[in-house]
């Protein structure tokens, strides 16, 4: 592995906690789109830092299910991850703009029961990319 690709996913990797940490933040304070929103957008950039910590020069798409299914042709063990975490790719749009929805605005349209399932989603793909970027022992 390039020392540089492992640096580079490091810096994917801790903005994605930064993003983990203020979701959980929002849902404590009750901001649920926005704790949804930033639970994609850890679960996204996780997957990313593991795409770019393998070598990847470029990632593109925003899609949590298509990047769990690009770190699957990487390492197989993501491929139970990708089913698990393909619903934060809802989160993606919705919780943002009032267009997105057939009324109302997202601050509005989203709950503590979504915004605490997200968090969960996040999670579990943060563990599972970490653990794959853990030094070999």
């Amino acid at each position: 592995m390039k020392p540089d690709a492992r640096v580079e996913g490091q810096r994917w990797l801790a903005q994605a906690e930064n993003d983990l940490a203020f979701a959980a933040l929002a849902s404590r304070e009750g901001y649920f789109a926005q704790a949804c929103f930033n639970s994609q957008q850890a679960a996204e950039k996780a997957l990313k830092a593991f795409l770019y910590s393998r070598g990847a020069e470029q990632v593109f798409g925003h899609s949590v299910a298509d990047l769990a299914a690009e770190c699957t042709e990487l390492d197989a063990e993501f491929a139970s991850l990708r089913s698990r975490a393909a619903p934060l790719d809802q989160f993606y749009v919705a919780t943002r703009y009032p267009n997105s929805l057939p009324g109302g605005i997202p601050a509005q349209a989203f709950a503590r029961p979504e915004a605490e399932r997200a968090l969960e989603m996040a999670r579990e793909v943060m563990a599972a990319v970490k653990h794959r970027l853990a030094p070999a022992e």
